[in-house]
This record gives C-alpha cells, sequence and structure tokens, in this order.
C-alpha cells in the first residue's frame, strides 16, 4: 500500500509517571515545532544574547494568563477547486476502513472492510444504513486470520461486490493472511450472503501466493469492470529500489494489475483467463492485464467508459497516475520513477532489462506535495454537472486531495488541488450507486463526501505577519499581548536556526493533557514559531487549529529589510547566506504535524518539563508549573514536576541511552510512530522499549542505499544503520524529507555514540 508500509495500529504508551528506561531510533522527522527553550538548557537554539540583565529564579515565569483578542486563525484561504469535502456519517464508529461499497442497485446501506487488529486474528466488514444510521454498525462478515496490522501492510485491504451479487450473493475480499513461507500471504477469495446482505459466510479462495519478508506493497486494491470481470492489484513485494526484483518480470502476480474470470470457471481451477489477456497463450502469467507497477494499492474502473486509472506509490522522489490502462503494457518500474529515469538498463540492467516501450502516467508529484499516492475515481455522479469526467485522488501520507481534468482545447492535463479540503489518511475514494464520491481515512474512521464548492468568496485570510493579530502590528518582530512563549528540552533540528516559539489559546479555553502527556489544543489555538539565521529572520510559521477542529499551517517569508514577512502559497527554496532553506508548503506542516503524533509537535510534558526564561518577567521558571499557575491546563498537573516525564537535552551530560533516545523522539516520532506517515514498522516514542521499536537488526522497508548488511539498526556499526545513514545522506535519501538539508553532526554524534555502545538486540 502506502510506501511506508504505513496504516500501523495506534498504541500510546502513557509517560504521565516518572520516566521510564528507554530504547528507540530511526530516521528523522520534519517540520514540526519542537525546539529548545530560551535562555536555559536545550539544543542550542536559544535566543537570549545576553543584553538583558540576569534572570531571577522565581517559582513561576508569569504571574497571570494574558489576554488574547488579536491572534486567533483567520478564515482558510478559498480553494479554487470545483468540489469540496463534507463529513458524513461522523456518528458511526468506524475502526480503521479500509474500502466502502454499496450492493449493485442497493442504495439502502454501506458495506465497509475493516482492516483488522493490532494483533492478527479476523478483520470484520460491517455494514450500516444509509439515512440515520446507528453509532454501532453491524458486523456481517468475519475475514481471516490476517497478518497483524502493526506488521506492515496486514489485513484486509479491499473488497468488491459481484456485479450480480442479486443472484449469487458474493462478496469478493483481498486480504493478507498468515502462513506460507514468510508468513505473509496474499488471498483473493470471496464469501457468500443467502440473507441479502445481512450476514456472510462460507469463504473460498480463488487466487493465493507467498509474499515476500518484505512487509510493503502488497496490494490489496481489487473491482469489477464493466466486462464482468475481477481486477486486482499487487505491488513488487516491498523494500525499496525493487529489492526482489519483480517490477519488469511478466510472470508471477507481483508489479501486476490481473484480469481473472470468476463466472467461467475451468473444471479443477477457480478461476478462468479472459480472452485478450495478453499472456493467455504464453510468454508470462496468463492472469496479467498489465505489469511494470511499483505498487497499484488503489485503482479504479471508469463506470462510463471501462477505463483503469491507477495510483502507483513512488520510490524517492516521484508519485505517479496512469490513466487508461492499455493492456499489456508495461508501465516502468524500476526503469522509471514517474517520468523520469530511475534504474535504467544501463545502471542496473539487473533490474531494467530494456526501456524500450515503457508507458508513462499522465501526472506525477514530486516529494515535496506528495508522499504516498492514493489512486481515486472518475466523477460520474449527476451533483455536480460540471465535474462529471474529472478524476479525483489523494495522498496517504501528506493528507492531500486533488482534482483531474483535461484541457478541452489543448487535451493538458490539469490538476487542482482541494486546499481547504480535511487533512486525512486517505485509503479509498468510494463510488455510491449513484456514482457520487466518498473519502475514506483510514487512521481517524472519518468519510467524507465530495460536493460542489461554494462559489469563491474574497481571500481574507492576511497576506502579512503584522496582519494576523498574532505580531505587534507596528513591529512585527514583537509578538502579539496574548502569546504565552515557550521552549522544549529536545530540540528538533532546524538546520541550525535559532528559533522563537509561542502558543495562543482563545479566551477562556484549555488545554486537555492526554494519557500520553501530549496537549490537545482547543478549537482557535494558533501555535508561532520564527526562524533566524546569522541573527536574521527568515520565517515565520502559524500553525492554526481552526473553528471545525482542523489543523492547517501557513508559512510567512521575512522580507529583507526585517520590516515584515509575507505569507507564501506553496513551499519555496532559496539560499540564505551560503545555506540552502526550505519554506515548507501547506501539505507539508499536515503531513509532519502528524494526527498520531497530536498535530502540536513538541508540546507534551516531557517536551515542557524544564526550566524557561520568560522575556517579559525576566525570571527562570519551570514551565509546566508556570503553565499550570496561569490556568491553562484543564486539569491541574496533580503531581509534582519532578515526579512527571522529562526528556534530555541530547547535548547535555547525562546517560547516552537516554540523551539519544530523546534526539530520536524529538526528530523522528512525529512520522515514525503507530499510525504515523514514515515508513515501517518502527516506534521512535521515547517511552518505547527497544524491542518495541520493531529496529534492531530490522531489514528497511524504503531499500538498503546500496550498503551490505544495511539494517534499520546494526548494534554496534552506525556505517549499516540506516537509522545513522538516512541523516547524513544528501538528496532524496536524506531523513528527515522535508524543509532540512544540513547535517546535525553534534546530535547526530550521540545517536552514533549510542548505536556503537549497543552489544546486541533485545
Amino acid at each position: 500500500m502506502m510506501k511506508q508500509t504505513g496504516f500501523l495500529g495506534l498504541g500510546v504508551s502513557a509517560i504521565l509517571a516518572v520516566v521510564m528506561p528507554l530504547a528507540a531510533l530511526a530516521p528523522l522527522g520534519a517540520c514540526g515545532s519542537d525546539d529548545a527553550p530560551s535562555g536555559n538548557g536545550g539544543h542550542g537554539d536559544g535566543t537570549n544574547d545576553g543584553s538583558s540583565p540576569p534572570a531571577v529564579r522565581a517559582e513561576f515565569g508569569l504571574d497571570s494568563r494574558p489576554t488574547n483578542t488579536t491572534c486567533k486563525p483567520a478564515a482558510r484561504p478559498p480553494s479554487t477547486a470545483p468540489v469540496k469535502l463534507e463529513q458524513v456519517y461522523a456518528n458511526v464508529a468506524l475502526q480503521a476502513p479500509m474500502m466502502m461499497a454499496q450492493i449493485p442497485g442497493d442504495s439502502s446501506r454501506w458495506f465497509v472492510a475493516l482492516r483488522g487488529t493490532t494483533n492478527g486474528g479476523n478483520a470484520t466488514v460491517v455494514s450500516f444504513p444509509a439515512d440515520n444510521p446507528p453509532n454501532a454498525p453491524n458486523v456481517v462478515a468475519t475475514i481471516g486470520p490476517v497478518q497483524s496490522v502493526t506488521d506492515g501492510e496486514g489485513g484486509l485491504l479491499g473488497m468488491a461486490f459481484h456485479p450480480r451479487f442479486a443472484q449469487n450473493g458474493r462478496l469478493y475480499v483481498s486480504y493478507l493472511t498468515t502462513g506460507g513461507a514468510n508468513n505473509r500471504r496474499s488471498m483473493v477469495g470471496y464469501l457468500t450472503s443467502t440473507d441479502n446482505g445481512k450476514s456472510f459466510g462460507n469463504f473460498q479462495p480463488i487466487l493465493s501466493f507467498d509474499q515476500t519478508t518484505a512487509t510493503n506493497h502488497k496490494g490489496g486494491g481489487i473491482a469489477f469492470g464493466k466486462d464482468g470481470y475481477l481486477y486486482l492489484g499487487f505491488g513488487d513485494g516491498g523494500g525499496g529500489d525493487d529489492t526482489f526484483k519483480n517490477g519488469q518480470t511478466k510472470t508471477g502476480f507481483f508489479s501486476k494489475l490481473l484480469r481473472i474470470d470468476v463466472d467461467n470457471v475451468p473444471q479443477g481451477q477457480t478461476y478462468g483467463i479472459p480472452d485478450g489477456n495478453p499472456f493467455k497463450n504464453g510468454g508470462g502469467e496468463p492472469a496479467v492485464f498489465a505489469y511494470g507497477f511499483r505498487n497499484p494499492f488503489r485503482f479504479s474502473i471508469d463506470r462510463d467508459s471501462n477505463e483503469i486509472w491507477v495510483g502507483d506509490v513512488g520510490q524517492n522522489v516521484w508519485e505517479e497516475i496512469d490513466a487508461k490502462i492499455k493492456i499489456g503494457a508495461n508501465y516502468g518500474w524500476p526503469c522509471r520513477e514517474g517520468l523520469h529515469d530511475y534504474m535504467t538498463d544501463k545502471t542496473n540492467p539487473d533490474h531494467c532489462p530494456s526501456m524500450i516501450g515503457l508507458t508513462d502516467p499522465v501526472t506525477e508529484h514530486k516529494h515535496d506535495g506528495s508522499r504516498s499516492i492514493t489512486g481515486g475515481v472518475v466523477y460520474r455522479g449527476k451533483a455536480i454537472p460540471d465535474f462529471v469526467g474529472s478524476y479525483i485522488y489523494g495522498d496517504y501520507a501528506k493528507q492531500d486531495i486533488w482534482t483531474l481534468s483535461f484541457d478541452p482545447s489543448t487535451g493538458a492535463v490539469q490538476d487542482t488541488q482541494i486546499s481547504d479540503a480535511p487533512a486525512g489518511s486517505w485509503v479509498h475514494f468510494a463510488e455510491d450507486n449513484d456514482g457520487e464520491v466518498y473519502a475514506v481515512s483510514l487512521n481517524d474512521g472519518r468519510v467524507y463526501k465530495v460536493v460542489a464548492a461554494a462559489p469563491t468568496g474574497p481571500n481574507t485570510f492576511p497576506d502579512r505577519l503584522s496582519r494576523t493579530g498574532c505580531v505587534d502590528a507596528s513591529d512585527p518582530k514583537k509578538p502579539g499581548a496574548g502569546l504565552v512563549p515557550y521552549g522544549v528540552n529536545s530540540a528538533l533540528w532546524s538546520d541550525g536556526a535559532q528559533k522563537e516559539r509561542y502558543l495562543a489559546l482563545p479566551d477562556g479555553k484549555q488545554i486537555t493533557i492526554g494519557q500520553d502527556g501530549d496537549f490537545d489544543f482547543p478549537n482557535g489555538t494558533v501555535l508561532v514559531k520564527t526562524f533566524s539565521l546569522g541573527g536574521k529572520r527568515i520565517e515565520t510559521r502559524l500553525f492554526m487549529r481552526h473553528d471545525d477542529g482542523g489543523w492547517a499551517g501557513y508559512t510567512y517569508e521575512w522580507l529583507d529589510d526585517q520590516s515584515d514577512a509575507v505569507l507564501l502559497p506553496s513551499s519555496k527554496s532559496k539560499v540564505v547566506g551560503a545555506q540552502p532553506w526550505t519554506y515548507p508548503s501547506r501539505s507539508d506542516c499536515v503531513s509532519c504535524h502528524s494526527e498520531a503524533a497530536g498535530h502540536s509537535l513538541g508540546l507534551e510534558l516531557g517536551q515542557l518539563n524544564g526550566d524557561f526564561t520568560y522575556p517579559s518577567t525576566n525570571r527562570i521558571s519551570n514551565q509546566l508549573k508556570t503553565l499550570d499557575h496561569i490556568g491553562l491546563f484543564a486539569t491541574a498537573l496533580g503531581k509534582p514536576v519532578d515526579e512527571l516525564a522529562k526528556y534530555p537535552d541530547p547535548l547535555d551530560d547525562g546517560a547516552l541511552e537516554a540523551r539519544a533516545r530523546s534526539y530520536l523522539h524529538a526528530n523522528c516520532s512525529n512520522c515514525h510512530r503507530p499510525d504515523g506517515p514514515g515508513r515501517g514498522n518502527m516506534d521512535l516514542r521515547f517511552a518505547s522499549s527497544l524491542a518495541d521499536v520493531k529496529a534492531c537488526n530490522a531489514s528497511p522497508s524504503a531499500g538498503d542505499l546500496g550498503i551490505d548488511g544495511a539494517k534499520l539498526l546494526v548494534p554496534g556499526d552506525p556505517a549499516k544503520s540506516l537509522i545513522s545513514v538516512r541523516p547524513h545522506s544528501p538528496g532524496a535519501n536524506r531523513m528527515p524529507p522535508i524543509a532540512s538539508s544540513v547535517v546535525d553532526d553534534k546530535g547526530m554524534a550521540v545517536v552514533d555514540d549510542w548505536i556503537k555502545s549497543l552489544t546486541q538486540c533485545p
């Protein structure tokens, strides 16, 4: 599925008690809001220049909560897309939904494939009425055993009703099960209902094969065409850089889109081969329809034209949409990634025997705007006439949604991002029987309907930082009166930039502290962070929780004269002094400030449990005590701060393991945790044990970078540990993947020393 093998099961560790023994690691995170406290402590990004008189130690840094009348989220910038998304079925409890569908001819009900449990066992299909559904849907089918959903792309991955369900009652499913040579098998089969969909049973397998040792790229796409044939999609078997050399093979099921006949089955077989399949009479696997895909996790068949559209997940740089799939065509992986040569016949002939006859995608997305493409559908509904024939699709990791159409005069592709779409871990774009489209978000279980967008009104979002209400309008270098400064114990590396950070809550609202110590902010919150290099401001980011509960990030670029900062519509790169600097896009911010990490990175007990110098009072005080004192917490801490979690500064003295773990938590765990957007299964949170991190001597899911014997973590050997190699790497292989190009030598020295100190895996 997603390149990160993603959609992992949620598992939150409580850290309200004293910090427990440590152990975790992995490739580094992104454009978060966590850095070190100003004045005292932290990883070298404080802003106290020594010009102020010495700060005074005090029990509290502030006497009272400031009134915030100005720093509030503005209305989102209007989207230019012709459609928008509205949440539906908000009351229905859906745990890890993977696909939605309706029985052909029956629009009264929805059926949802739920991926499964964190410990394997069984997955389920549930059903609920399309109108006035209850909170708890009915379980109508049980499928299994399934591979554990915490082990890469396990679980129930797709389902499709037979077009003649009314006659045969069949529901076809694709899932990853246990067993076989590597205890992973792809399984396709059908269940039968004899009571019109109230229950399903009597599973009959029709196609299965052993999967590779890797945990990703298992496919799972499944759909019936207008021709009545069943189409199936499977990836290259996982790893990175086509580890198992399946991309260009014509045999087997890996890297293929298959077409089989489930109605006309020869005796002794479980499916037939349709006439016209390119290798029906030899030369390759008879079931193949097209090949050369990396991971065609989601594809769809245009209900009007029967044309197939595939979202193929990319490797390091490019995601792609393959339109109107041609029978027998080769879509190029790994010879090509998107529209670009990747492992060619000259550089990697064992992977790519020939560059001749490859079919290019209709559009591509670079990784600064996409990370894990999810194929969508061509709209054929009636509610939005002007949108008919357009394609809508998304990205699981970046959590964006786009529309695609063709210029009627030139035929040129027109991609438009739905900029006001909610963030979601998009795994499926479903169609009801009328052709209306629904977007399914895996990790939060939400469903949204695609509807016509209202006429675009004026854009009232502040185009200058001075107009946001979050700074002094007469001097934008000064914070607004309602802002509270903060810092963290363990810094997110930001290419050596100094940072100032503030939070602004709506008056009368408070912060809720979760069981894992993370802060949950009320609607109307604004988090502010300014970056400086060489004493000069270069960027200010505002991370806002809008009134609808959604978070969004906005980047302002400071003018050279430092008089103000200008809102950027998208990402941007430039050189500051001799150093490259990247301004993240709005989707970059949302993908890094992941839902799994609680959105507001760095604002948690373990990070704020430390001293901070408050500029307005020139006092040094513990931040948690101060925030508790001024009433920012909905519930009082209830314990002395020395009994609460506290992450160490990686560059201070102290236990090496704790400092390395703290660094990895700050820089990595926003992505590398359960349900996070990071590749693989690693859980890099500070409280996770080394065994629970799932990295020690673990094979990488995104390639070994050509290093013999490379693992995610090799005890005693940083040179073979990708958690060290990637942060030291330039270009596409670098971690973090967003807004960083300078290696953190000091921070990585701590991680490397820790790796050297390890002698074995737990």
